[in-house]
């Protein structure tokens, strides 16, 4: 009998047709959309004079262009403006639900779809931006699409596809104390590269993941992208039960039973063969933090830049014109290093339990003077929560200014911008020159690690900040 991996179980099964030596037509199962890449698909539709296929399918909601505050007051961004306004006339016009500022379950498109049990274990999705991977952590095949793309699932609810090759990660034993799944996935891309699974799609494995709240393997999944990979997935189980039971569009009743009978098949057969394996140890896994200008830049905490001792030719350049950008020197410490800027938030870590963890370790501490600190929840619902868990009232107790629910300072897309020469340590995804703004110099980490930097204004490992 043939075994199969989770990834080939879920793809054969969308496979409309087989192209001889070409793509797959590939049958998407949800489709999220938001303001910036979608108008120029639903124009060329219009164009074509073709409407969208299956409507029900499709889910929107405006997240990268938005401002975080005044949310309720016309958009002063022009370009922003006219693009929120094409979301809502698109939507209206080919029936296609919006979550749009303002309303309930208004938020980052890869934090909501989540919340409202759209994403499900064995589905197939896509949107029209890179960190879809996201979604993969509920054992579905997740991955972002280029404008063309979008207009192609919108048409046909299909797309060309070749099917990518397949790594499995596993990550076995107990995490240290201090160390997140943000570390994890910091310290994976350090050691493969930003470009270490390219062609791939991963599937992440091991005690260590298994042992992982929703949350937490959905940033995993969500940076699978930053090491090259086309996406990355986690087999469903009872932790990806427990969270989606009772969500507004899971199953319910014997739905429900069917569902997750259907789901427990999800899971790569023992013998199945994967193209590259690897494996990692939990305890070699310290709080992270990147210090160049790709998220493989990365180091613990405590280490110091590396140097450039081994480093030849274009490899060497390039590495020092990072570090010139970012302002450091080979070798040196990155721990005491001041900074300006630190942002919580993004489709990376923009949920309830990331703000939870925040809120928990400055309780009765009071951010550094030198430091503006940023929390954006990625949605309404997550806000909410905030809120009602008194965690609002202790975020703003020590400092950090609570803004409305967006993409924020992850990109320099709307108002939350880092001035040019400033540092930020953020717990965003990406960290190239300019993508927090201009200018900007932007380092990755944990929650945990940004709340120590908030609150001494300097590289900081949490564990020392926090020992209690």
């Amino acid at each position: 009998m043939e075994k199969n991996t989770l990834f080939d179980k879920i793809w054969d099964a969308h496979v409309v047709k087989s192209v001889p030596a070409g793509p797959d037509v590939f049958f998407i199962d949800k489709h999220f959309i938001h303001e910036v890449t979608s108008p120029v698909a639903f124009l060329n539709l219009e164009k074509r004079g073709i409407g969208v296929k299956y409507p029900h399918r499709t889910i929107a909601t405006p997240d990268h262009n938005v401002p975080t505050v005044d949310q309720d007051q016309t958009i002063k961004d022009k370009l922003s403006r006219m693009q929120v306004e094409k979301l809502r006339e698109n939507c209206a016009k080919y029936d296609i639900e919006l979550h749009d500022l303002g309303s309930a379950h208004h938020g980052i498109v890869h934090v909501i779809g989540p919340e409202l049990g759209v994403t499900q274990p064995g589905m197939t999705i896509v949107c029209g931006d890179s960190h879809t991977s996201t979604h993969g952590a509920f054992g579905a095949i997740a991955f972002g699409i280029g404008t063309s793309e979008v207009e192609m699932v919108l048409a046909t609810q299909c797309i060309m596809q070749s099917k990518p090759k397949k790594m499995r990660i596993s990550v076995e034993g107990a995490l240290g104390k201090g160390v997140t799944s943000k570390d994890i996935i910091l310290y994976i891309i350090s050691k493969i590269s930003a470009a270490g699974a390219t062609g791939y799609f991963v599937e992440y494995a091991g005690s260590t993941i298994r042992s992982l709240s929703m949350e937490a393997r959905m940033t995993i999944c969500n940076m699978s992208i930053e090491m090259g990979a086309r996406g990355g997935l986690i087999a469903p189980d009872q932790t990806t039960y427990d969270f989606l039971k009772g969500k507004q569009y899971a199953p319910a009743g014997e739905d429900w039973e069917k569902a997750v009978a259907y789901w427990n098949t999800l899971r790569t057969d023992d013998g199945a063969v994967f193209d590259e394996e690897l494996t990692f140890d939990a305890a070699d896994i310290e709080p992270m933090i990147t210090y160049g200008t790709n998220p493989g830049m990365g180091i613990k905490v405590v280490d110091n830049i590396p140097s450039t001792e081994g480093m030849e030719g274009s490899n060497k350049t390039s590495y020092l014109k990072a570090l010139d950008y970012m302002g450091f020197a080979p070798g040196e410490p990155i721990l005491g290093k001041s900074v300006d800027y630190v942002f919580v938030g993004s489709c990376t870590n923009g949920r309830i339990e990331d703000i939870r963890a925040v809120a928990q370790f400055v309780k009765g501490h009071k951010k550094a003077d030198s430091i503006t600190a940023w929390i954006v929840p990625g949605s309404r619902e997550v806000e909410k929560q905030a809120q009602a868990e008194g965690l609002v009232a202790i975020l703003e107790e020590a400092g950090f200014e609570l803004r409305q629910p967006g993409c924020s300072a992850c990109l320099a897309m709307n108002d939350d911008k880092i001035p040019a020469g400033k540092y930020a340590v953020s717990t965003s995804n990406r960290n190239f020159e300019g993508r927090q703004g201009p200018g900007a110099r932007t380092l990755l980490a944990s929650p945990l690690t940004v709340a120590a930097v908030a609150i001494t204004g300097k590289i900081t490992d949490p564990r020392e900040v926090f020992k209690a």
